[in-house]
């Protein structure tokens, strides 16, 4: 089940809140309960068979870090490194063991038998909070949980079960045994809610179109595949931000707080600024339980461009089952390396010179997406190949868009900039203009849930990107 589905929008969601408003503030423990009965009514609808396999990874970890809390010294340190390979095995064994027996086939031109299971929807983002919380009991950054059931509902949260963000145990479980549910939490969670839909459903779904056509044709024009590699820039950003922000106001309905995914990472003016604002939470997981184990930079030179390299690879790899996200990994982390070799921190500074940084990078994102979206390493230097050779007939790009077209991408465009934080900076005096500013943000929430309606009832058309990852 995805947000974006009349489902869950008509069905799930309505009859979840309403039973959740219903149980008095004081039986927290049955609000939670309900919460994890739906997220595993929500999980099961699409795939019900590995709900197994989710609550046995918890129960499995809840053991081994309730044991893990009661033991010193070495012991400790084993129990972790136990919990970390068996996690990562499983998380291996779903997702690269039929990818790595194909290219093992490719390689050899052998027909070993190919695995014909599916990836457990959310496997890669609930793996990675359950190894957060188990090293985290193990440096004693958090106190072991006792209740199984608190545990389960961290993990299983249906708002962020399945794409994010990636939630660190310490900073929900106080939530988890203690918050209020409020008017204005709520009123600002829908809202938050329709304007991560409208992102959605308007407007990367209409920039998927273009992306599909061009990425999809034999032999684009140069026109074509620029416009399919920005259009699938602002459809990748307006995707997970949006599921990002549905997420973020489903849980303040529910009144959790999670943390923020993205900061306009399209404003960049370098790529480390951009991994500062694209995907915050696994750059942040990442960062803290492999960069800095690895040394960080506090080991030279050589290192420190080493442990980032690892990062990046393991980075791209964690995406996908696919030689083009490894690659796509291993490009951010080599510019990563350029950029402190020639100090782009330091250029950054100096106004006269942001704006040439800030195309270097989003060239420099749009090529990474470019492999990113490709089947395959080679098809996709086909692709660059194209949108270099300014050549074709342009009517296989004029011909996609049409004056709606035009429009949603000229609004992702804007959008993707840090328009709405300067407006709101603009009204936020606490006056009447402030009042106003924020009663029309409501308003406008409205129409806005009307346009992705009938955009949704109109077209079978909605594609998940994150959903596979």
């Amino acid at each position: 089940m995805v947000f974006s589905s009349t489902v869950f929008l008509f069905i799930f969601l309505p009859i979840v809140w309403l039973l959740y408003t219903l149980i008095p503030q004081k039986l927290l423990i049955v609000k939670n309960a309900l919460l994890s009965v739906a997220s595993l009514v929500f999980y099961a609808f699409g795939e019900p068979i590995y709900i197994v396999i989710m609550i046995a990874s918890v129960l499995y970890n809840y053991l081994l870090a309730m044991l893990l809390s009661s033991k010193q010294g070495r012991s400790r340190k084993v129990l972790c490194t136990i919990a970390i390979i068996t996690n990562l095995a499983v998380l291996c064994f779903f997702k690269y063991v039929p990818w790595l027996v194909t290219v093992i086939n490719t390689s050899l031109n052998i027909s070993l038998p190919v695995p014909g299971f599916t990836i457990p929807v959310g496997i890669s983002f609930y793996t990675f909070q359950i190894l957060s919380y188990v090293v985290d009991v193990h440096q004693g950054k958090t106190e072991v949980q006792k209740n199984f059931f608190d545990l389960f509902l961290y993990i299983s949260f249906f708002p962020q079960l399945i794409a994010g963000p990636i939630v660190k145990y310490g900073d929900i479980k106080a939530q988890l045994a203690s918050r209020q549910m409020t008017l204005d939490l709520t009123a600002s969670g829908i809202r938050r809610f329709i304007y991560g839909l409208s992102k959605k459903v308007l407007i990367s779904n209409t920039a998927a179109l273009v992306a599909k056509a061009a990425f999809e044709a034999t032999e684009p024009s140069s026109m074509l595949a620029w416009s399919g590699a920005i259009c699938y820039c602002i459809q990748l950003y307006f995707d997970f931000s949006g599921y990002s922000d549905m997420a973020i106001g489903l849980a303040s309905m529910f009144g959790f707080s999670l943390c923020e995914n993205f900061n306009y990472p399209y404003s960049a003016v370098t790529i480390r600024d951009f991994w500062k604002r694209w995907h915050i939470s696994l750059t942040s997981w990442f960062r803290e339980y492999v960069y800095f184990p690895l040394g960080g930079n506090r080991k030279g030179k050589a290192r420190t461009a080493f442990n980032r390299i690892a990062v990046f690879f393991l980075t791209g790899l964690w995406h996908g089952a696919n030689f083009t996200y490894i690659l796509w990994g291993m490009w951010h982390g080599l510019l990563m390396m350029l950029e402190q070799a020639f100090n782009f921190d330091a250029l950054a500074k100096k106004k006269p010179l942001r704006p040439i940084l800030r195309v270097y990078t989003l060239l420099a994102v749009t090529l990474g997406f470019v492999v990113f979206n490709s089947p395959s390493i080679g098809s996709a230097f086909t692709y660059i190949g194209r949108m270099f050779s300014f050549s074709g007939n342009i009517g296989d790009a004029l011909a996609l868009f049409s004056p709606y077209m035009c429009t949603m991408l000229l609004l992702g465009l804007i959008f993707s900039l840090p328009i709405t934080p300067k407006l709101r900076e603009l009204t936020s005096n606490g006056g009447k203009l402030e009042k106003t500013a924020q009663f029309f943000s409501y308003i406008f929430c409205i129409p806005l849930f009307a346009c992705c309606i009938m955009s949704l009832a109109s077209s079978s058309f909605n594609p998940f990107i994150y959903y596979i990852f």
